[in-house]
């Protein structure tokens, strides 16, 4: 059975550091569990800059890192590999036609293996990730031992906000793991991030966080939106001000593209009855007041 090495801690939190606005209490508190050899269930709704956050680390660490959707789509076969069907009917088993999936190729490259949406993953395939957690390899049927080298994690992600669809985490998942969770950035970080990603005038960028804000406490709404409703919108607002010849945040041409932004990034509480515009366009209206009302 292989052991875990460290991980050059230093360089993953100054990359880290240079990359990722406002996350360097979580930086540094999840490079200090790889380094030391521990797995890490990152809990926290979407668009936290898990992925960001993740990717960073891993290039700080001089380390491959494996990117896997979870869905309920992901058996165990599809994240261990399997034989090429053409190849056995001509060959036979061999190791040689083994196609490795995901898993197989972090352990055997030493990667951080990233599963996004962990608690979509059916349970049969957690499974398959438990033994490795607790053996550092896994036995593949016709194809031999897998041993994981010596820089191989797992860090496995998931919104616990979001109960439809998901499956519960074991808590033996949980005893072989760390948890760190991210929540929502303040919003002057959020306006650091989208002032990044669109370099667009400040008024709207501000008004564009505080209405994506507005979301996430609304009575209206089951679930808001992350701060890509807030780059989304405004994106779309400045394309939109060219083709109108109007200034991007003009009521009208915030408003519809606040509407394409966001509309589909937030879900409507049980019981209510307006449609999903109306609700959204009454927090664009209301992000436009001063900060103070909002």
């Amino acid at each position: 059975m292989s052991t875990a090495a460290r991980l050059d801690v230093g360089g993953m939190v100054r990359v880290a550091r240079d990359r990722v606005v406002a996350r360097l209490r979580e930086a540094e508190v999840v490079a200090a569990a790889l380094s030391a050899g521990r797995n890490v269930i990152l809990e926290g709704p979407p668009g936290t800059g898990k992925t960001t956050l993740l990717r960073s680390l891993a290039d700080g660490a001089g380390v491959p890192l494996v990117l896997v959707e979870g869905n309920a789509e992901l058996t165990p076969t599809r994240l261990v590999g399997h034989h090429d069907a053409s190849r056995v009917l001509a060959e036979d088993y061999r190791p040689e036609n083994f196609v490795p999936g995901p898993l197989t190729r972090a352990m055997t490259e030493g990667a951080l293996l990233y599963v996004e949406e962990f608690n979509r993953v059916p349970e049969e395939t957690m499974n398959v990730l438990l033994g490795v957690l607790s053996e550092r390899e896994m036995h593949v049927p016709r194809y031999g031992p897998v041993a994981a080298r010596a820089t191989f994690r797992l860090v496995a992600a998931m919104n616990p906000f979001d109960a439809v669809g998901t499956a519960r985490v074991t808590p033996a998942l949980y005893d072989r793991s760390c948890r760190v969770a991210m929540g929502y950035q303040d919003e002057e970080a959020e306006r650091r991030v989208v002032s990044a990603a669109t370099g667009a005038p400040d008024a709207l960028v501000a008004r564009a966080v505080r209405a994506v804000r507005i979301t996430r406490d609304h009575p209206e709404l089951r679930l808001g939106a992350s701060v890509r409703g807030a780059i989304d919108a405004v994106l779309i607002a400045a394309e939109l001000a060219t083709v109108r010849g109007t200034a991007a945040h003009e009521d009208g041409t915030g408003l519809d593209a606040a509407l394409a932004a966001m509309t589909g990034k937030v879900t409507l509480a049980d019981g209510v009855a307006r449609p999903v515009e109306d609700v959204v366009a009454d927090i664009w209206r209301r992000a436009g007041e001063e900060p103070g009302k909002a």
